[in-house]
């Protein structure tokens, strides 16, 4: 049996699957299901969710999309029959609820997280810096699919939650060390707890750091500048933050931002047709980098 009508044996009898769920069946590399379900003309692939940034040494201009091809089919994307739209439906509303449903979580965790440590400091140091989330939980994308955490090589849930904080710099000698101390253990009992199994990655910076950064002149410049650019108050000095979004907008960041986009899509076009074309191999071969995900980890080291 071709693995076309494999895959419409199995959603026949098993109803609409995630892509995870799909290739589980199969030992045949997953970018082959993936094209099956593409150019199956019974069969129907429905995606949720945002596409958005991410930076990439390895493309020139940097910028890619995210989620990856790979990502976006096994985590966010369900397979059904085209004559079954409303069971598709169905699994694809399901899986939304899902991925919301984690996001919101980590978010809430991350900022009971901040709020508790900061309460533990001095009086008034929640006025002197600003925490922001970014990354997947402020596109409500954040998934649970275990995954090595770099350092320690243990399995976390998933997407892990970006932290940025910003201390203005009249205050950087007096809480900047303790600051970092105090998330560092938070992100050290995280990864030991057997309940959580989650990873924080954060940076501590002053805002003469920031519009260092600010400059858009190297790659991790670019890299701080988006992840800024998409990030969302957590916790923290309220006017700190909107300081420093309105100094993205004066340095011309979004728009800078929007072109790379623009690029990532053209970019993730191109790459998507060769997969589907005559010869997926060279496609792999060719844009491999592409296919798969990429962590945005200088800013964080």
């Amino acid at each position: 049996m071709d693995t076309e009508k494999r895959i419409i044996s199995i959603i026949n009898e098993k109803g609409p699957l995630t892509g995870s769920e799909l290739v589980s069946y199969f030992k045949k590399e997953p970018l082959m299901v993936l094209r099956a379900c593409k150019l199956a003309p019974a069969l129907k692939v429905q995606t949720i969710g945002t596409r958005y940034l991410r930076l990439d040494r390895r493309i020139e201009g940097y910028a890619r999309l995210s989620p990856s091809i790979m990502r976006e089919f096994l985590t966010y994307s369900v397979i059904g029959l085209v004559d079954d739209p409303a069971r598709l439906k169905e699994k694809a509303g399901l899986l939304t609820e899902r991925i919301e449903k984690i996001s919101r979580g980590k978010r809430d965790l991350a900022y009971n997280i901040v709020s508790s440590l900061m309460s533990r400091l001095e009086y008034g140091t929640k006025e002197k810096a600003c925490f922001i989330i970014t990354g997947d939980i402020v596109f409500n994308m954040a998934h649970d699919v275990p995954r090595p955490e770099r350092s320690t090589k243990k399995l976390v849930q998933g997407s892990d939650m970006d932290i940025v904080v910003i201390i203005r710099d009249e205050h950087a000698d007096s809480i900047m060390e303790r600051l970092d101390q105090e998330i560092y253990k938070e992100k050290c009992n995280l990864l030991i707890s057997p309940y959580t199994k989650e990873e924080i990655d954060y940076i501590v910076k002053t805002v003469s750091t920031v519009k260092e950064q600010l400059k858009f002149d190297t790659f991790k410049h670019m890299v701080a500048c988006k992840i800024l650019d998409e990030g969302r108050f957590l916790f923290g000095n309220k006017e700190l933050f909107n300081q420093i979004k309105q100094l993205l907008i004066e340095k011309g960041i979004g728009e800078k931002i929007r072109e790379m986009e623009k690029k990532a899509l053209e970019f993730r076009q191109r790459a998507e047709e060769k997969l589907l074309g005559d010869n997926p191999e060279q496609a792999l071969h060719d844009d491999e980098f592409l296919f798969y995900p990429v962590e945005e980890s200088e800013e964080f080291e």
